[in-house]
């Protein structure tokens, strides 16, 4: 692994070092003026309850590139604002190709990390709504280009593109960046040996939660964040459902929501084991967001043998599969999302089976072994394809070595 900064022991582990010699400290501090200057324009009008905004230029520049561990073949990830897109691939021999995994959409658009369904990553961006703009080429516009123009020259067979579901597939074979480079789903994987059933009563205990409560658990890596959607689902619990509701959120910040019904807040549980009581003690675990790849939340709660109530957003019905783990209701309609925790408060038959089938899909499919054959599997075919055709003479020694 190679990564911008390094929180652990683990020697196969390389963290970036920026060379701090004169020059390359003041380059670094020009890049960074410069990108800087490009977002001035919008600091003040870039609405509240957006994600970031990101370029697809870095301080670092080329720089990175030349650090790079010697390898057959790079998996990226979430690179933006680490790695300078132009950079990076131009400077990177051609007979290593690459596999670049999307954590959200931020490779297909002119900066955002989810759109919030605008679409105009479709058709150049411009005029962005997350920056405040009416203007059709501002910086939004000029990131898709920059990125139009290096993509458009980039061999198909040297970039492969890992979606980790369907909806997600679905995005880049719209994108005018993206759609000319093979795309593979892949789910995350999950320890399910850490995120499985706890005995409720004793996660309840631990909790300080009531065993007689009916408990609806939300969970995000910041509550406040709008795509997240907890305001819509403080609206769903509007109308009575039964006074033994009690509805437990977790993550960074405080819900500045007025709730209808008793609520327990926890802060940001970074601890696995800790998480796994908390979603083992609910009844079912909420995900009300309007937009989002394939949330970790919910393939923690499955595995954990808790049913989940969703919008029918992003890659979520991948995952919750209507009368089997769980139900969805179409994006944004509150009522729909209360009638669906209505009917799993009123039969505690059905939510027992719904969690039973949320284990075994959770260990059949998104189990860390799962995910890492079907990584294991592509890097091979890719491998073996880039060779082929770089070195047609070396087809029958590589099928032999592999």
């Amino acid at each position: 692994m190679f990564v911008a900064q390094k929180s652990s022991d683990d020697p196969t582990v390389q963290a970036f070092a920026p060379p701090m010699d004169f020059l390359s400290r003041v380059m670094r501090r020009l890049r960074h003026e410069q990108i800087t200057r490009s977002f001035s324009p919008y600091r003040l009008s870039r609405p509240k309850g957006y994600e970031r905004f990101s370029d697809d230029r870095s301080p670092h520049g080329g720089t990175l590139a030349r650090q790079l561990p010697a390898c057959d073949l790079i998996n990226l990830r979430s690179i933006a604002g680490f790695v300078a897109h132009e950079a990076f691939f131009t400077r990177l021999s051609r007979r290593i190709p690459v596999v670049w995994t999307l954590d959200d959409m931020n490779p297909l658009t002119g900066g955002c990390h989810f759109d919030d369904s605008c679409g105009r990553f479709a058709e150049g961006c411009g005029a962005c709504p997350q920056l405040g703009s009416a203007d059709p080429n501002d910086l939004s516009h000029r990131i898709w280009q920059r990125k139009r123009r290096l993509f458009g020259r980039i061999d198909p067979s040297r970039l492969h593109i890992v979606a980790t579901n369907r909806w997600m597939e679905r995005l880049v074979r719209q994108s005018p960046l993206l759609s000319r480079f093979p795309v593979t789903v892949i789910p995350y994987g999950l320890d399910t040996d850490t995120f499985l059933p706890r005995p409720k009563i004793a996660a309840r205990l631990l909790l300080g939660v009531p065993q007689d409560a009916f408990v609806i658990l939300f969970v995000a890596h910041a509550v406040d964040l709008r795509r997240k959607g907890l305001p819509l689902l403080a609206e769903a619990l509007r109308e009575p459902i039964g006074d033994d509701i009690l509805l437990i959120s977790v993550g960074n910040g405080v819900p500045d929501l007025n709730f209808p019904v008793p609520t327990k807040h926890m802060n940001k549980v970074d601890n696995d084991w800790g998480l796994s009581c908390i979603y083992s003690a609910a009844d079912i675990f909420v995900c009300p967001s309007l937009q989002d790849n394939l949330p970790n939340t919910v393939m923690e709660a499955m595995a954990c043998g808790t049913p989940v109530v969703a919008f029918d957003a992003g890659g979520i019905p991948d995952m919750v599969r209507p009368e089997i783990t769980g139900l969805l209701a179409s994006s944004g309609d509150t009522q729909a999302l209360r009638a669906g925790i209505a009917h799993l408060h009123r039969d505690r038959t059905k939510r027992a089976a719904m969690g039973e089938n949320s284990r075994t899909i959770a260990l059949q499919e998104y189990s860390l072994e799962v995910q890492a054959r079907r990584y294991a599997q592509l890097y091979q075919a890719t491998l073996q394809q880039t060779v082929c055709i770089s070195f047609p003479e070396a087809k029958s020694e590589l099928s032999a070595t592999l």
